[in-house]
């Protein structure tokens, strides 16, 4: 891990100052503590790599073969979709778990989110968006209803976009029918 140069550090602590926590965290060694600065509550996206340790109930990484062989070959067809186009970070952000949301409630399996390609300039980059969607995934309150993330097929997007597969519904328990 590199270290920030004294312009990062500072644009780092403003960041910092402007984040809650949704519970409390400990802080790495390198941050300063400081106390929230009253503001919106709105949704934010977190800083990367903000959590202090690994979420066990986050994205899996492993999906059956019928769903790699579909989702490689194009043949899946997404439940919904989301474009990120024309948001910045803290829209997308709150886009997205609201998409999750609304997903997750009406059972979807496959999710489509288009995050757009970056600027052709950009080489070998992604854009802010597509780079906070990994991080965005593993704190989101949905993160034990996501089974996997793949890249998109070029038919829906390809390196622009991105496969959210949902764990299957929990089917309700038939014990304690009467």
């Amino acid at each position: 891990m590199r270290k920030l140069s004294v312009e990062e550090q500072a644009l780092w602590n403003r960041v910092v100052e402007t984040v809650r926590p949704f519970r409390p965290v400990s802080m790495p060694a390198m941050e300063q503590a400081t106390a929230p600065s009253p503001g919106p509550t709105a949704l934010r996206p977190p800083p990367a790599k903000a959590i202090s340790s690994p979420r066990p109930t986050g994205p899996g990484t492993t999906l059956d073969g019928s769903w790699d062989k579909r989702l490689t070959r194009g043949l899946a067809s997404p439940d919904a979709s989301l474009d990120l186009h024309g948001h910045n970070l803290d829209t997308a952000w709150t886009a997205l778990d609201r998409a999750l949301e609304r997903a997750i409630a009406r059972g979807d399996r496959l999710l489509l989110l288009v995050t757009g390609k970056p600027p052709s300039e950009a080489k070998g980059k992604r854009g802010a968006i597509r780079a906070a969607v990994d991080d965005w995934l593993h704190v989101s309150r949905h993160a034990g209803d996501i089974a996997a993330v793949r890249g998109a097929h070029p038919r829906h997007g390809g390196a622009g976009a991105l496969y959210i597969i949902l764990r299957r519904p929990k089917s309700p328990s038939p014990q304690g029918r009467g």
